[in-house]
């Protein structure tokens, strides 16, 4: 991990749990530590083998060979062009390919074999996301709300807010110290289990312990990301934002109706403030936050970046820089909201964006605690995907909920030292711009459609069962319904992680494909004309072929990213661009209409994001064992209703035919 601090966090070790139990003997043991298994109160739990164990061993990120992904991105584009189209398309493929692609393939090659420590994709892949001058606020920031507490009586605000935090902080030190499990993606999940096996990995030197994973078809995944998830931010740039991590930082940033507030929440040994006090801290801040500033600063962050770059500059000459830098360098943004949504979409909208005012949207994760309890994290996506994020949402929801540090009959501990509260100089030119960043966010959230939709008639018991991919039923449907909506195939998008890799990040999974084109049509344009038989052939096809997809995907052999990667390097030389990616088609398939993330958790409810495009849909769904689901944005109402509704036809029709009954005419 990181140098300077890493001693810090092994001095802690050091004390023992003799020592550390001296310390809660000092400060009071807390009321609601509950078990014995959780001994020294400041770690989620000790892996024996350390967290960035693989790190130093993992695969390189793979480039694909430039003939195979110039046949892929031919292959994605087929269903989408008519024949004219695509001969024009591939011949500027072709072009391409055996002409400037080549040589921008042969640089690539080479910048990657002097760029070992990393992957090709991953410095691209940054710029993109910190060059983008878009707000982050709906359009790159998503959500995932958490389950409740089991035990409802924990699901009161300030008693959750201390939990989760407490469990965040013990996350974080299990982090630091290298105690955090590493994460492994196991085949046989018997191994995981292993404890001689775990004890053979350890042994292992850093340089060869990847392999002795996969000895046993285990494979360690890349962890890099977890480096950027605490005491981070994004500061915005001209042009160019950077990504801010602290080394030092100990306090935590709360807001409350607009307000910021920061104390401590970890000594210089990693040991966490008594949760009494933590919880004291925040009853003193919900008391204190009775009513919204003046000005609403954080608005600014939902600004497009050059505008928030400036005026965040003019902060700065006010003489606001230390506040500036203690929401840079927090461990996290806890926002109490005082607001109870009151169905999913309610909380969906809470989640993704609130009123603005009591988000600060740059950092890297925001925790969201409602008033009734409920609770969800928002989070900055140029620092990682989603994977660090659901990973501590997993661990800290299950220790928050097994082992609470306080009940709801616990008291906030009565002498604390007060909270800091931030307060900001503003001139007339900052509030001006705090103002237009409300008028515009404004304008923009209540656009902004979200519908929950369910469907209960199947889910992955019934799909596996006929031997086919769940996620390819699913994405199979929502071309069937894109299909009769507009009577042609759109762009789609699934994301794919290649964490399985050295600083990997994701690749595309292209769901519209020639096989889901000839099955929608069947559905559709020849209702009638084809038998179950025929028709059930055709869905096994489209499963055969989408998983197809999502290994080649997973394994770092898609097309999305390599193509990137070589218009990057063009525009990084500040050479002209080719005619290949000035081709209409090119920028058609990357307009996308259909936009989709899946993730499943004991500890998630549900997600989401916005649409990616003004027209198009973002899609977060998940496919249960006897149902599925999706959380679905859009800024046309009409249009989102409209899918939703092909959705659940497209759906019905799949059921019919696997359950052998024959289409009923329209």
């Amino acid at each position: 991990m990181r140098g300077a601090r890493r001693p810090q966090w092994r001095s802690a070790a050091l004390l023992g749990a003799a020592a550390r139990r001296t310390y809660w003997r000092t400060v009071g043991q807390p009321e609601g530590i509950v078990s014995e298994q959780d001994t020294d109160h400041h770690f989620v739990h000790r892996s024996t083998v350390p967290t960035m164990h693989f790190q130093a061993s993992l695969p390189r990120l793979p480039i694909p060979k430039l003939e195979d992904t110039i046949n892929r991105y031919l292959a994605a584009q087929k269903p989408l062009l008519d024949d004219e189209q695509y001969r024009h398309t591939a011949e500027l493929a072709r072009e391409f390919e055996n002409g400037v692609g080549r040589d921008l393939h042969r640089d690539l090659l080479e910048h990657d074999r002097n760029s070992k420590h990393t992957s090709y994709i991953s410095g691209p892949w940054y710029d993109m996301y910190l060059s983008a001058r878009d707000p982050i606020a709906l359009n790159y920031n998503p959500f995932i709300a958490l389950n409740p507490d089991p035990k409802p009586e924990y699901n009161r605000q300030i008693v959750r807010a201390t939990n989760l935090v407490v469990s965040s902080l013990k996350f974080l030190n299990s982090l630091k110290n290298d105690f955090l499990r590493p994460d492994i993606f196991y085949v046989n999940p018997k191994w995981g289990q292993n404890k001689i096996f775990r004890h053979f990995l350890r042994i292992l030197p850093t340089s060869v312990s990847w392999y002795g994973a996969y000895m046993v078809n285990a494979y360690p995944l890349d962890m890099s990301q977890y480096r950027s998830l605490f005491n981070s931010t994004r500061i915005p740039n001209l042009n160019k934002d950077m990504l801010f991590t602290s080394e030092f930082a100990r306090h935590l940033l709360v807001m409350r109706n607009g307000h910021f507030y920061v104390f401590e929440v970890l000594d210089a040994f990693g040991n966490i403030l008594h949760p009494t006090e933590i919880q004291a801290h925040l009853s003193q801040i919900i008391f204190d936050a009775d009513r919204l500033p003046a000005f609403e600063l954080s608005y600014l962050t939902t600004e497009d970046r050059n505008t928030w770059a400036t005026v965040r500059q003019l902060l700065v000459q006010k003489g606001n820089e230390e506040n500036l830098k203690k929401i840079d360098s927090a461990v996290f943004c806890l926002c109490l909201d005082d607001a109870s949504p009151q169905d999913e979409i309610e909380l969906s909208h809470c989640m993704l964006h609130g009123y603005g005012f009591n988000r600060w949207f740059d950092k890297s994760f925001s925790l969201i605690i409602t008033s009734d309890g409920t609770a969800g994290v928002n989070f900055e996506h140029s620092w990682g995907d989603g994977v660090a994020v659901l990973r501590f949402i997993n661990e800290v929801y299950r220790d928050s909920t097994e082992h609470p540090a306080v009940v709801p009959e616990s008291s906030p501990a009565l002498f604390v030292t007060s909270c800091d509260k931030l307060e900001f100089t503003l001139g007339h030119t900052i509030t001006s711009a705090i103002s237009a960043a409300r008028t515009k966010f404004e304008e923009k959230r209540k656009k902004l459609v979200f519908r929950a939709y369910k469907y209960n008639k199947f889910g992955k018991r019934f799909v596996v069962s006929q031997k086919m991919s769940p996620d390819a039923v699913f994405q199979l449907a929502c071309q069937m319904s894109a299909y009769r909506q507009y009577g042609k195939f759109v762009p789609s998008y699934e994301a794919c992680s290649t964490a399985a890799f050295k600083h990997g990040r994701t690749e595309t999974i292209r769901p519209t494909s020639i096989y889901t084109k000839k099955c929608a049509s069947a559905f559709i344009d020849e209702r009638g004309k084809y038998s179950v038989e025929e028709m059930r052939n055709m869905i096994d096809e489209c499963s055969k072929y989408h998983r197809r997809l999502q290994l080649e995907a997973t394994l770092g052999q898609g097309f999305d990213r390599h193509l990137f990667a070589l218009k990057y390097l063009i525009q990084v030389k500040g050479g002209s661009m080719p005619s290949f990616y000035n081709d209409p088609a090119y920028r058609n398939i990357n307009h996308i209409i259909i936009s989709t993330s899946t993730l499943g958790s004991p500890a998630v409810n549900y997600g989401g994001f916005g649409p990616v495009v003004p027209e198009g849909f973002g899609v977060g769904y998940n496919v249960f064992d006897d149902w599925m689901g999706s959380n679905t944005t859009s800024y046309l109402e009409e249009d989102l209703e409209e899918f939703l509704g092909y959705l659940e036809c497209s759906l019905n029709d799949i059921f019919d035919v696997l359950e052998g009954r024959a289409l009923t005419e329209y």
